[in-house]
Protein backbone atom coordinates (compact mmCIF):
# COMPACT_ATOMS: atom_id res chain seq x y z
CA UNK A 1 0.00 0.00 0.00
CA UNK A 2 1.41 3.42 -0.97
CA UNK A 3 2.14 6.06 1.60
CA UNK A 4 -0.36 8.87 2.05
CA UNK A 5 0.89 12.31 0.94
CA UNK A 6 2.12 14.44 3.85
CA UNK A 7 -0.30 16.90 5.42
CA UNK A 8 0.56 20.40 4.13
CA UNK A 9 0.43 21.84 7.68
CA UNK A 10 3.08 22.10 10.37
CA UNK A 11 2.72 19.64 13.27
CA UNK A 12 0.41 20.96 15.96
CA UNK A 13 -1.43 23.42 13.71
CA UNK A 14 -4.20 21.18 12.33
CA UNK A 15 -6.62 21.99 15.16
CA UNK A 16 -6.18 25.75 14.76
CA UNK A 17 -6.66 25.60 10.98
CA UNK A 18 -9.69 23.32 11.34
CA UNK A 19 -11.26 25.74 13.84
CA UNK A 20 -10.70 28.75 11.56
CA UNK A 21 -12.02 26.83 8.55
CA UNK A 22 -15.14 25.70 10.43
CA UNK A 23 -15.77 29.25 11.65
CA UNK A 24 -15.60 30.42 8.03
CA UNK A 25 -17.73 27.50 6.82
CA UNK A 26 -20.50 28.30 9.32
CA UNK A 27 -20.53 31.94 8.21
CA UNK A 28 -20.64 30.93 4.51
CA UNK A 29 -23.42 28.40 5.19
CA UNK A 30 -25.59 31.14 6.71
CA UNK A 31 -24.74 33.79 4.13
CA UNK A 32 -25.37 31.69 1.03
CA UNK A 33 -28.57 30.24 2.43
CA UNK A 34 -29.93 33.52 3.73
CA UNK A 35 -29.32 35.89 0.81
CA UNK A 36 -29.49 33.48 -2.15
CA UNK A 37 -32.25 31.09 -1.06
CA UNK A 38 -34.29 32.27 1.93
CA UNK A 39 -34.81 36.04 1.64
CA UNK A 40 -35.87 36.00 -2.04
CA UNK A 41 -38.81 33.81 -1.00
CA UNK A 42 -39.50 34.95 2.57
CA UNK A 43 -38.81 38.68 2.21
CA UNK A 44 -41.95 39.53 0.26
CA UNK A 45 -44.06 37.07 2.30
CA UNK A 46 -42.86 37.51 5.91
CA UNK A 47 -41.32 40.98 5.91
CA UNK A 48 -43.74 42.55 3.45
CA UNK A 49 -40.89 43.90 1.33
CA UNK A 50 -40.59 43.86 -2.47
CA UNK A 51 -38.08 41.60 -4.18
CA UNK A 52 -36.03 44.68 -5.10
CA UNK A 53 -35.43 45.21 -1.37
CA UNK A 54 -33.92 41.73 -1.16
CA UNK A 55 -31.66 42.58 -4.10
CA UNK A 56 -30.62 45.80 -2.38
CA UNK A 57 -29.83 43.85 0.80
CA UNK A 58 -27.67 41.40 -1.22
CA UNK A 59 -25.78 44.33 -2.78
CA UNK A 60 -25.33 46.11 0.56
CA UNK A 61 -24.05 42.94 2.22
CA UNK A 62 -21.44 42.18 -0.44
CA UNK A 63 -20.43 45.84 -0.81
CA UNK A 64 -19.76 46.08 2.94
CA UNK A 65 -17.89 42.77 2.86
CA UNK A 66 -15.75 44.00 -0.04
CA UNK A 67 -14.93 47.38 1.49
CA UNK A 68 -14.12 46.00 4.94
CA UNK A 69 -11.72 43.21 3.98
CA UNK A 70 -8.75 45.56 3.94
CA UNK A 71 -9.52 46.97 7.41
CA UNK A 72 -10.23 43.40 8.63
CA UNK A 73 -6.75 42.35 7.55
CA UNK A 74 -5.25 45.34 9.33
CA UNK A 75 -7.16 44.46 12.52
CA UNK A 76 -5.85 40.88 12.35
CA UNK A 77 -2.30 42.17 12.02
CA UNK A 78 -2.81 44.52 14.98
CA UNK A 79 -4.85 42.43 17.44
CA UNK A 80 -4.44 38.84 16.32
CA UNK A 81 -6.91 36.38 14.81
CA UNK A 82 -9.12 35.17 17.68
CA UNK A 83 -10.49 38.55 18.82
CA UNK A 84 -11.17 39.66 15.25
CA UNK A 85 -12.98 36.43 14.30
CA UNK A 86 -14.96 36.54 17.55
CA UNK A 87 -15.91 40.14 16.94
CA UNK A 88 -17.02 39.36 13.40
CA UNK A 89 -19.01 36.34 14.55
CA UNK A 90 -20.77 38.23 17.34
CA UNK A 91 -21.65 41.14 15.01
CA UNK A 92 -23.04 38.59 12.55
CA UNK A 93 -25.19 37.12 15.33
CA UNK A 94 -26.49 40.60 16.15
CA UNK A 95 -27.38 41.23 12.51
CA UNK A 96 -29.22 37.91 12.27
CA UNK A 97 -31.12 38.59 15.49
CA UNK A 98 -32.27 41.95 14.10
CA UNK A 99 -33.36 40.54 10.74
CA UNK A 100 -36.98 39.67 11.71
CA UNK A 101 -37.42 43.34 12.71
CA UNK A 102 -36.54 44.62 9.23
CA UNK A 103 -39.94 45.96 8.18
CA UNK A 104 -38.55 48.63 5.84
CA UNK A 105 -36.13 48.63 2.92
CA UNK A 106 -33.72 50.97 4.69
CA UNK A 107 -33.55 48.86 7.83
CA UNK A 108 -33.04 45.64 5.86
CA UNK A 109 -30.20 47.23 3.90
CA UNK A 110 -28.54 48.50 7.11
CA UNK A 111 -28.76 45.06 8.74
CA UNK A 112 -27.36 43.38 5.63
CA UNK A 113 -24.50 45.90 5.53
CA UNK A 114 -23.70 45.23 9.20
CA UNK A 115 -23.67 41.52 8.45
CA UNK A 116 -21.37 42.10 5.46
CA UNK A 117 -18.91 44.17 7.50
CA UNK A 118 -18.83 41.43 10.15
CA UNK A 119 -18.38 38.70 7.54
CA UNK A 120 -15.36 40.53 6.10
CA UNK A 121 -13.20 39.14 8.90
CA UNK A 122 -13.74 35.50 7.94
CA UNK A 123 -11.80 34.88 4.72
CA UNK A 124 -8.75 37.02 5.58
CA UNK A 125 -8.62 35.35 8.99
CA UNK A 126 -8.84 31.75 7.77
CA UNK A 127 -6.45 32.27 4.85
CA UNK A 128 -3.79 34.08 6.88
CA UNK A 129 -3.87 31.45 9.61
CA UNK A 130 -3.57 28.67 7.01
CA UNK A 131 -0.63 30.41 5.33
CA UNK A 132 1.12 30.75 8.70
CA UNK A 133 0.41 27.09 9.53
CA UNK A 134 1.54 25.67 6.19
CA UNK A 135 4.73 23.66 6.00
CA UNK A 136 7.54 25.33 4.10
CA UNK A 137 6.93 24.73 0.41
CA UNK A 138 3.29 23.67 0.90
CA UNK A 139 1.49 27.04 1.10
CA UNK A 140 -0.37 26.73 -2.19
CA UNK A 141 -1.64 23.25 -1.41
CA UNK A 142 -2.66 24.16 2.15
CA UNK A 143 -4.65 27.22 1.11
CA UNK A 144 -6.34 25.40 -1.76
CA UNK A 145 -7.27 22.50 0.52
CA UNK A 146 -8.93 24.79 3.07
CA UNK A 147 -10.74 26.77 0.37
CA UNK A 148 -12.11 23.61 -1.21
CA UNK A 149 -13.15 22.23 2.19
CA UNK A 150 -15.31 25.30 2.83
CA UNK A 151 -17.06 25.35 -0.56
CA UNK A 152 -19.48 22.42 0.07
CA UNK A 153 -20.99 24.37 2.96
CA UNK A 154 -21.93 27.16 0.55
CA UNK A 155 -24.02 24.76 -1.53
CA UNK A 156 -25.44 23.02 1.54
CA UNK A 157 -26.60 26.32 3.01
CA UNK A 158 -28.28 27.28 -0.24
CA UNK A 159 -30.10 23.94 -0.52
CA UNK A 160 -31.16 23.72 3.13
CA UNK A 161 -32.42 27.28 3.44
CA UNK A 162 -34.18 26.90 0.11
CA UNK A 163 -35.96 23.82 1.50
CA UNK A 164 -37.22 25.63 4.63
CA UNK A 165 -37.95 28.98 2.96
CA UNK A 166 -41.62 28.08 2.59
CA UNK A 167 -42.13 27.79 6.35
CA UNK A 168 -43.76 30.66 8.22
CA UNK A 169 -42.46 29.59 11.65
CA UNK A 170 -39.16 30.80 13.17
CA UNK A 171 -37.24 27.66 12.15
CA UNK A 172 -35.17 29.33 9.38
CA UNK A 173 -34.07 32.14 11.72
CA UNK A 174 -33.26 29.66 14.48
CA UNK A 175 -31.22 27.62 12.00
CA UNK A 176 -29.25 30.69 10.97
CA UNK A 177 -28.66 31.75 14.59
CA UNK A 178 -27.66 28.23 15.62
CA UNK A 179 -25.10 27.72 12.84
CA UNK A 180 -23.66 31.21 13.29
CA UNK A 181 -23.55 30.64 17.06
CA UNK A 182 -21.63 27.41 16.45
CA UNK A 183 -19.16 29.43 14.40
CA UNK A 184 -18.66 31.83 17.31
CA UNK A 185 -18.04 28.95 19.73
CA UNK A 186 -15.55 27.34 17.36
CA UNK A 187 -13.73 30.67 16.99
CA UNK A 188 -12.82 30.42 20.67
CA UNK A 189 -10.49 27.56 19.68
CA UNK A 190 -8.64 29.74 17.16
CA UNK A 191 -5.34 31.02 18.58
CA UNK A 192 -4.57 34.71 18.70
CA UNK A 193 -1.37 34.00 16.80
CA UNK A 194 0.31 30.76 15.78
CA UNK A 195 3.63 29.79 17.30
CA UNK A 196 6.47 30.18 14.84
CA UNK A 197 8.03 27.11 13.29
CA UNK A 198 11.02 25.73 15.15
CA UNK A 199 14.16 27.56 14.07
CA UNK A 200 12.26 30.48 12.54
CA UNK A 201 13.17 33.96 13.60
CA UNK A 202 10.94 35.66 16.15
CA UNK A 203 9.00 37.65 15.02
CA UNK A 204 9.13 38.05 11.20
CA UNK A 205 11.03 41.21 10.29
CA UNK A 206 9.03 44.31 9.44
CA UNK A 207 9.14 45.34 5.80
CA UNK A 208 9.30 49.00 4.70
CA UNK A 209 5.95 50.23 3.44
CA UNK A 210 7.41 51.05 0.03
CA UNK A 211 8.67 47.49 -0.41
CA UNK A 212 5.40 45.97 0.81
CA UNK A 213 3.43 48.11 -1.63
CA UNK A 214 5.74 47.11 -4.46
CA UNK A 215 4.96 43.48 -3.63
CA UNK A 216 1.20 44.09 -3.41
CA UNK A 217 0.51 46.30 -6.42
CA UNK A 218 1.23 43.77 -9.20
CA UNK A 219 -1.17 41.33 -7.54
CA UNK A 220 -4.16 43.73 -7.57
CA UNK A 221 -5.05 43.65 -11.30
CA UNK A 222 -4.27 39.92 -11.37
CA UNK A 223 -6.67 39.33 -8.46
CA UNK A 224 -9.44 41.29 -10.16
CA UNK A 225 -9.04 39.64 -13.56
CA UNK A 226 -9.00 36.10 -12.30
CA UNK A 227 -12.05 36.33 -10.07
CA UNK A 228 -13.88 38.19 -12.85
CA UNK A 229 -13.02 35.36 -15.25
CA UNK A 230 -13.84 32.49 -12.89
CA UNK A 231 -17.27 33.84 -11.84
CA UNK A 232 -18.51 34.94 -15.25
CA UNK A 233 -20.60 31.83 -15.94
CA UNK A 234 -21.95 31.33 -12.41
CA UNK A 235 -25.61 32.41 -12.77
CA UNK A 236 -25.88 31.16 -16.37
CA UNK A 237 -24.98 27.49 -15.95
CA UNK A 238 -28.52 26.09 -16.00
CA UNK A 239 -29.69 28.67 -18.55
CA UNK A 240 -26.97 27.61 -20.99
CA UNK A 241 -27.47 23.87 -20.52
CA UNK A 242 -30.26 23.30 -23.11
CA UNK A 243 -28.48 25.56 -25.62
CA UNK A 244 -25.47 23.27 -25.34
CA UNK A 245 -27.62 20.19 -25.88
CA UNK A 246 -27.51 19.16 -22.20
CA UNK A 247 -30.28 18.23 -19.81
CA UNK A 248 -30.17 19.32 -16.18
CA UNK A 249 -28.43 16.11 -15.15
CA UNK A 250 -26.17 16.31 -18.17
CA UNK A 251 -24.95 19.70 -16.96
CA UNK A 252 -24.51 18.29 -13.44
CA UNK A 253 -22.42 15.47 -14.92
CA UNK A 254 -20.36 17.97 -16.95
CA UNK A 255 -19.63 20.01 -13.81
CA UNK A 256 -18.81 16.83 -11.90
CA UNK A 257 -16.28 15.81 -14.56
CA UNK A 258 -14.57 19.20 -14.45
CA UNK A 259 -14.60 19.30 -10.65
CA UNK A 260 -13.33 15.75 -10.33
CA UNK A 261 -10.43 16.40 -12.71
CA UNK A 262 -9.55 19.60 -10.85
CA UNK A 263 -9.59 17.94 -7.44
CA UNK A 264 -7.69 14.88 -8.62
CA UNK A 265 -4.99 16.99 -10.26
CA UNK A 266 -4.32 19.24 -7.26
CA UNK A 267 -1.57 17.10 -5.66
CA UNK A 268 0.52 17.43 -8.83
CA UNK A 269 -0.29 21.02 -9.71
CA UNK A 270 0.07 22.13 -6.09
CA UNK A 271 3.51 20.55 -5.86
CA UNK A 272 4.62 22.42 -8.99
CA UNK A 273 3.18 25.73 -7.75
CA UNK A 274 4.84 25.37 -4.35
CA UNK A 275 8.21 24.54 -5.90
CA UNK A 276 8.77 28.18 -6.89
CA UNK A 277 6.84 28.11 -10.18
CA UNK A 278 3.62 29.74 -8.99
CA UNK A 279 3.47 32.30 -11.80
CA UNK A 280 4.00 29.57 -14.39
CA UNK A 281 1.19 27.52 -12.82
CA UNK A 282 -1.26 30.43 -12.96
CA UNK A 283 -0.27 31.28 -16.52
CA UNK A 284 -0.71 27.70 -17.69
CA UNK A 285 -4.04 27.45 -15.85
CA UNK A 286 -5.55 30.52 -17.48
CA UNK A 287 -4.28 29.43 -20.88
CA UNK A 288 -6.06 26.09 -20.49
CA UNK A 289 -9.22 27.82 -19.27
CA UNK A 290 -9.14 30.22 -22.23
CA UNK A 291 -8.79 27.37 -24.73
CA UNK A 292 -11.59 25.40 -23.03
CA UNK A 293 -13.98 28.37 -23.01
CA UNK A 294 -13.23 29.10 -26.66
CA UNK A 295 -14.09 25.48 -27.39
CA UNK A 296 -17.42 25.81 -25.57
CA UNK A 297 -18.17 28.92 -27.64
CA UNK A 298 -18.01 26.77 -30.79
CA UNK A 299 -21.06 24.82 -29.47
CA UNK A 300 -19.54 21.43 -30.29
CA UNK A 301 -21.23 18.00 -29.97
CA UNK A 302 -22.04 16.86 -26.44
CA UNK A 303 -19.18 14.35 -26.35
CA UNK A 304 -16.66 17.13 -27.02
CA UNK A 305 -18.11 19.18 -24.16
CA UNK A 306 -16.88 16.59 -21.68
CA UNK A 307 -13.38 16.76 -23.18
CA UNK A 308 -13.49 20.54 -22.76
CA UNK A 309 -14.68 20.08 -19.16
CA UNK A 310 -11.55 18.02 -18.50
CA UNK A 311 -9.43 20.82 -19.98
CA UNK A 312 -11.23 23.45 -17.87
CA UNK A 313 -10.81 21.31 -14.75
CA UNK A 314 -7.07 21.05 -15.40
CA UNK A 315 -6.95 24.82 -15.85
CA UNK A 316 -8.59 25.42 -12.48
CA UNK A 317 -6.28 22.86 -10.87
CA UNK A 318 -3.32 24.99 -11.96
CA UNK A 319 -4.88 28.36 -11.11
CA UNK A 320 -6.02 27.65 -7.52
CA UNK A 321 -2.74 26.51 -5.92
CA UNK A 322 -0.71 28.72 -8.25
CA UNK A 323 -2.49 31.87 -7.08
CA UNK A 324 -2.27 30.84 -3.42
CA UNK A 325 1.46 30.15 -3.73
CA UNK A 326 2.01 33.38 -5.66
CA UNK A 327 0.33 35.47 -2.94
CA UNK A 328 2.12 33.82 -0.01
CA UNK A 329 5.42 33.89 -1.85
CA UNK A 330 5.15 37.55 -2.85
CA UNK A 331 3.62 39.36 0.13
CA UNK A 332 6.03 40.01 3.05
CA UNK A 333 5.03 37.87 6.03
CA UNK A 334 4.89 40.60 8.67
CA UNK A 335 2.51 42.71 6.56
CA UNK A 336 0.63 39.82 4.97
CA UNK A 337 -2.68 40.08 6.94
CA UNK A 338 -3.21 43.74 6.04
CA UNK A 339 -1.95 43.33 2.46
CA UNK A 340 -4.02 40.22 1.89
CA UNK A 341 -7.09 41.99 3.21
CA UNK A 342 -6.60 44.69 0.58
CA UNK A 343 -6.03 42.02 -2.06
CA UNK A 344 -9.26 40.25 -1.08
CA UNK A 345 -11.14 43.53 -1.52
CA UNK A 346 -10.11 43.54 -5.17
CA UNK A 347 -10.87 39.82 -5.52
CA UNK A 348 -14.37 40.40 -4.16
CA UNK A 349 -14.92 43.22 -6.63
CA UNK A 350 -14.10 40.85 -9.49
CA UNK A 351 -16.39 38.20 -8.01
CA UNK A 352 -19.24 40.71 -7.81
CA UNK A 353 -18.72 42.00 -11.36
CA UNK A 354 -18.19 38.63 -13.07
CA UNK A 355 -21.86 37.50 -13.13
CA UNK A 356 -22.92 40.93 -14.46
CA UNK A 357 -20.41 40.73 -17.32
CA UNK A 358 -21.54 37.18 -18.09
CA UNK A 359 -25.24 38.05 -18.21
CA UNK A 360 -24.58 41.13 -20.36
CA UNK A 361 -22.55 39.01 -22.79
CA UNK A 362 -25.39 36.49 -22.96
CA UNK A 363 -27.98 39.21 -23.53
CA UNK A 364 -26.11 40.96 -26.33
CA UNK A 365 -24.11 38.14 -27.94
CA UNK A 366 -26.28 35.09 -27.35
CA UNK A 367 -25.23 31.71 -25.99
CA UNK A 368 -21.68 32.03 -27.36
CA UNK A 369 -21.18 35.42 -25.70
CA UNK A 370 -20.25 34.42 -22.13
CA UNK A 371 -17.82 31.77 -23.37
CA UNK A 372 -16.16 34.14 -25.84
CA UNK A 373 -15.80 36.90 -23.26
CA UNK A 374 -14.52 34.39 -20.70
CA UNK A 375 -11.98 33.02 -23.18
CA UNK A 376 -10.70 36.52 -23.98
CA UNK A 377 -10.43 37.44 -20.29
CA UNK A 378 -8.64 34.19 -19.42
CA UNK A 379 -6.13 34.54 -22.26
CA UNK A 380 -5.55 38.23 -21.50
CA UNK A 381 -4.88 37.28 -17.87
CA UNK A 382 -2.42 34.58 -18.95
CA UNK A 383 -0.71 37.07 -21.27
CA UNK A 384 -0.49 39.58 -18.42
CA UNK A 385 1.32 37.11 -16.19
CA UNK A 386 3.75 36.49 -19.06
CA UNK A 387 4.28 40.08 -20.20
CA UNK A 388 4.69 41.48 -16.68
CA UNK A 389 6.57 38.55 -15.19
CA UNK A 390 9.28 40.86 -13.81
CA UNK A 391 6.70 42.46 -11.54
CA UNK A 392 6.25 39.13 -9.74
CA UNK A 393 9.94 38.56 -9.09
CA UNK A 394 9.66 38.66 -5.37
CA UNK A 395 10.29 42.33 -4.49
CA UNK A 396 9.62 41.59 -0.80
CA UNK A 397 12.41 39.08 -0.49
CA UNK A 398 10.27 36.03 0.20
CA UNK A 399 10.30 32.75 -1.69
CA UNK A 400 10.41 32.97 -5.49
CA UNK A 401 7.10 33.47 -7.27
Amino acid sequence: MGRLPPLPLRPGTLGAVAAAALTLACAEFVRSGLYAAYLPQAGPRDLGLPLTAVGAAWTAHFAADTMMRGPAGALIARFGLRPVLLGGGLLSLLALALLPLAQSVGLLVLIAALHGAAFATMWPGAMNLTADAARKGYQGRALTLVGLAVMPLVGTGFLLFGAVAGRSDPLPYLLALSVQGLGVLVALAVPRRLARAEGAEQPPPKTPVRVALRALLPLLPAAFMQTLTLTLLGPLVLTLAPRLGLSYWGMVALLAVGGGVAFGSLPLTGRVADSGRARLAVTLGFTLLGVALAGFAALPPVGVLYVLAVLAGLGYAWVAPGWAALVTGTLPEAERPAAWGALMTVENAGTALGPLVGTLAYTHLGVRGPFLVGAVLALVTAAGYTAFRRAFRNPAGTQPA
